[in-house]
């Protein structure tokens, strides 16, 4: 809920950008019931880093919501919403932990200049 509650006050804290690590756009088993119409105005750069098999929001699905253009995406290959592989995918939760870090090193970075 870290990410969701942060993205709901980024653009009246006036923060330089926001990282979310597994967003939940939706609770649980509802998939109907989204999480996102603060999304589609967002001026603050985000980065939302996100498991492509993200139970509340895998690549398919959040690929057709329509978000702000400040929102960049990073996905996790078959990460969960801990990041987490299936053993059959050949990557360890550690890859996609290291994975996410750099890219988080990396937008924070590109804040800076």
């Amino acid at each position: 809920m870290g990410g969701r509650i942060a993205s709901l006050i980024a653009d009246e804290a006036g923060v330089a950008g926001l990282v979310c690590l597994g967003y939940p756009f939706h609770p649980s088993g509802k998939p109907g019931k989204l999480r996102i119409e603060h999304l589609k105005a967002i001026k603050t750069p985000t980065l939302i880093v996100q498991g492509e098999r993200d139970a509340l929001g895998d690549k398919e699905e959040v690929a057709s919501y329509h978000l702000s253009n400040t929102i960049q995406f990073h996905w996790l290959p078959d990460g969960d919403h801990s990041f987490k592989p299936r053993k059959r995918s050949g990557r360890s939760q550690e890859d996609n932990w290291n994975d996410a870090i750099r890219i988080t090193a990396e937008f924070a970075q590109c804040l800076r200049t």
